[in-house]
């Protein structure tokens, strides 16, 4: 009979030790970046400084993208006519960096085509350099977080094996293994950061290059249009 309740009990009492157990060795997410340590703080930083790159970026390329579909030909039935004004007045209404290119070449309507062709080419420097602003330092944090990340872990590292060199008797294995993966939390962070920023950046590029192409176009349909003129 005694030995029945004892099986009987045991059963319960084991799983409530693992359940008290698990609870005690599961720790949240909050919990692994706060023993990070000092490391995960440029971590922070340059994830903050990527979201904010990228979505400023992000809203400047769709206000850039948003030149009228029509806009060239609006400007080819008003330059055609002689009302050269308009077309200009149009084009900044638009503030776009194609009509910007186009405005600027209306302008210079009377001027040789070769002058014409290099204003607009000017223009449009200035305009890709607004839009490829910040990417630059987006790229830099792809690269350099990681590298953050792994600089952490190695700091880490050394901290836990001094704690290790000063522990007398027999070294706890906890000890060890919690030195260790505090230190892998940055290697983790540095990725994560860096795999982020690095995709918004290829997202971003390949945004610019796209409108890139659409100014060249424009561009060059409004010189066929002086030059037909």
């Amino acid at each position: 009979m005694i030995l029945l309740q004892t099986l009987s009990v045991d059963p319960i009492s084991a799983a409530d030790s693992l359940a008290m157990g698990a609870s005690a060795e599961s720790i949240g997410l909050l919990d692994l970046l706060i023993k990070g340590g000092y490391m995960m703080i440029p971590l922070y930083l340059l994830f903050i400084l990527a979201i904010f790159i990228f979505f400023e970026r992000l809203l400047t390329l769709k206000k850039a993208s948003k030149t009228s579909s029509h806009l060239m030909d609006q400007v080819k039935i008003l330059v055609q006519s002689g009302n050269t004004d308009k077309a200009r007045i149009l084009c900044a209404g638009e503030n776009t960096p194609v009509a910007n290119m186009i405005a600027k070449g209306i302008e210079r309507i009377g001027s040789p085509l070769k002058n014409i062709e290099v204003s607009i080419e000017n223009v449009g420097k200035i305009e890709i350099y607004k839009l490829e602003k910040n990417l630059n330092l987006l790229a830099t944090v792809s690269g350099a977080a990681p590298m953050i990340g792994f600089l952490g872990t190695v700091t880490g590292m050394i901290q836990a094996f001094i704690a290790v060199a000063q522990e007398e008797g027999m070294v706890s294995p906890k000890l060890l293994s919690t030195g260790i993966y505090e230190a892998m939390i940055t290697t983790s962070a540095g990725l994560v950061v860096g795999i982020l920023a690095y995709l918004g950046y290829n997202y971003l590029v390949t945004q610019v290059s796209k409108l890139v192409h659409n100014m060249e176009y424009s561009s060059i349909e409004f010189i066929d249009l002086l030059q037909d003129k």
